[in-house]
């Protein structure tokens, strides 16, 4: 089987450094998403399955290290910060809220790559990630328990699911209100990496569906977002 390869999210204000740099990564087998702020690398981080945050420390708005406490407190993906000479004490900081490594700039392209492989390498091989905590969530009376993996009906019925069902209705409901492309997807349901695979994700909202929905014809959970995706619309509450 084709292995994924690691996305990363590259975070830098400066398009001059972010642009070039996305574009040398990508040459090196990376997927790339880039952010030019910390509220768009959120954004990303909950729309995406991100392997690791290549972070600059000094933005306007919120800052790297804002963002990297963010990141660390919710057990998120690697974060090598990227930073300035004059950055050491930030540098520090950053290694002790959970950052895992850093470059200082300018630095070579090829050392920052011999970087993020080293950190893959490590978080792979090493004590696995602790697992996110198992949630529950309700919505108009029904309940997905993602530690069990088993959804209830309004009734306390089981409904059964495929793993690929699961995957999908999960990654909508924890984004409840949030329009997802296809894209997005299939990336946070481990999906197929690009290709023109778009009605993989139509046939799997459809099963769910009928599944779910009072009227499939109709649905008032998943909504279709004409030129956009799909947006769980129904409030849900976490447990």
């Amino acid at each position: 089987m084709h292995k994924p390869r690691p996305h990363l999210l590259l975070v830098d204000d400066e398009a001059s450094i972010r642009e070039p740099l996305g574009k040398y990564l990508e040459r090196q087998g990376f997927r790339i998403t880039d952010a030019a702020s910390a509220s768009t690398a959120r954004s990303a981080l909950l729309a995406y399955d991100i392997d690791m945050v290549l972070l600059d420390i000094m933005m306007p708005g919120e800052d790297g290290l804002s963002l990297c406490r963010h990141i660390a407190a919710h057990e998120g993906p690697p974060v090598i910060l990227l930073t300035a000479k004059s950055e050491e004490t930030d540098r520090i900081i950053g290694l002790e809220i959970g950052a895992d490594d850093y470059v200082v700039k300018p630095f070579s392209p090829r050392e920052l790559v011999a970087r993020i492989k080293a950190v893959l390498r490590r978080v792979s091989s090493g004590a696995p990630k602790p697992e996110r905590a198992g949630q529950s969530f309700s919505f108009d009376g029904w309940t997905l328990n993602t530690t069990e993996q088993t959804l209830f009906d309004p009734k306390g019925v089981l409904v059964p699911l495929s793993s690929g069902e699961f995957r999908m209705l999960e990654a909508l409901v924890e984004r409840a209100g949030h329009i997802l492309t296809r894209d997005q997807l299939l990336d946070l349901t481990r999906g197929r990496e690009g290709g023109p695979f778009d009605r993989a994700i139509d046939n799997q909202v459809s099963r769910l569906r009928r599944k779910i929905e009072h009227d499939p014809k109709d649905p008032q959970h998943i909504k279709t977002i004409w030129g956009g995706g799909y947006r769980f619309s129904t409030v849900v509450t976490r447990l």
